[in-house]
């Protein structure tokens, strides 16, 4: 019987919609193994290295929650070198990962189900040490399959001073951007977010204030060189962009389903007007970029740098390089175009 794993953030503002919504649904489908891992209060490593000890060849991952959620599963899935099939539900601020694959809701991965109703927990299960007892789920009507195209997703793949840190499966940043992901972690923030104000224009507004006020406040992006060749004075930002969107408003393209190229920019956003501009095109047209193959930032001495991939952010100190290219290696994904 193929196993079904749900991934979900308990701790999240939205929750109870998960709870609701995918949870309760999913573990009355037919003919599954179904088990829960709960993302921790733990550093994004610590989850990722729990997950992908559960993760076994042929096992159905659905991710239901924001970016980070999405992207625990989709790193767990990377280095447990499994062949795993990863599904995204959105539950979160942008949603990126979901809005590429076309996941939008319940339906999209799953298809329109009839009454089901949950069987008896598979016996001699005992639970798991990051999800909870596998449960087997049973319909009084058999079901066919009903999962959406499964494509190949080709991650970003960030190495940093030549050993890798992580797997973009949408875009990663380094500089001013990747500094402001910080806010969505101050306790202040998600407090707020957790009374109700869980709509994304509401983080809009709460980054477009700390941009003002932190925008000249020091230098994000040190000097450095883009593939051997200089870069302009005041850089601030280096952005590499291979899923549909960034930040849910900001376009791009499907290089997410090729196995080499992306489209990477590096631009001044501490000027309001270069950064008016580049949302304008970003959100009417596409985020400006050049295709590559692969991205080598060498900073001229030692630098301390903010990287941040779908949300997930890290301070380096003394990073002297830093590289982007796409993974050698793909995954599994349920896309919901047919």
């Amino acid at each position: 019987m193929q196993r079904l794993l749900l991934i979900y953030n308990p701790h999240s503002s939205n929750y109870v919609r998960v709870k609701d919504e995918v949870i309760s649904r999913a573990t009355k489908l037919n003919g599954y193994m179904i088990g829960k891992f709960t993302i921790k209060k733990a550093p994004f490593e610590e989850n990722v290295k729990a997950l992908k000890k559960v993760l076994q060849d042929g096992d159905i991952a659905i991710a239901a929650g924001g970016d980070a959620t999405a992207a625990v599963a989709a790193n767990a899935i990377m280095e447990s070198k499994k062949d795993v099939t990863l599904g995204v539900l959105p539950y979160g601020n942008f949603n990126d990962l979901a809005r590429t694959l076309g996941t939008m809701k319940y339906e999209d991965i799953f298809g329109e189900q009839n009454q089901l109703f949950e069987g008896p927990a598979e016996p001699g299960k005992a639970s798991m040490s990051a999800a909870r007892p596998w449960r087997r789920a049973e319909r009084t009507q058999p079901e066919k399959s009903c999962f959406a195209s499964i494509r190949k997703l080709y991650p970003l793949d960030i190495i940093v001073d030549g050993a890798h840190w992580r797997y973009a499966t949408c875009y990663v940043t380094a500089g001013m951007t990747a500094e402001a992901v910080e806010l969505f972690d101050e306790p202040k923030f998600r407090k707020y977010m957790q009374k109700g104000h869980k709509s994304s224009w509401r983080s809009y507004l709460k980054l477009a204030e700390w941009y003002f006020k932190n925008r000249h406040s020091k230098v994000f992006l040190p000097p450095f060189t883009l593939n051997g060749k200089s870069t302009k004075k005041g850089i601030s930002d280096y952005c590499a962009l291979s899923g549909k969107s960034m930040c849910r408003v900001m376009k791009g393209g499907d290089d997410y389903l090729k196995p080499k190229v992306f489209r990477s920019e590096n631009c001044r956003l501490i000027n309001f007007w270069r950064l008016t501009k580049l949302m304008l095109i970003s959100i009417l047209k596409r985020t400006p970029g050049t295709e590559t193959k692969e991205d080598l930032l060498e900073f001229l001495s030692p630098a301390t740098v903010e990287l941040q991939a779908e949300g997930e952010y890290k301070k380096f100190q003394n990073v002297k390089s830093i590289l982007v290219k796409k993974s050698d290696q793909y995954i599994k994904v349920i896309h919901g175009e047919k």
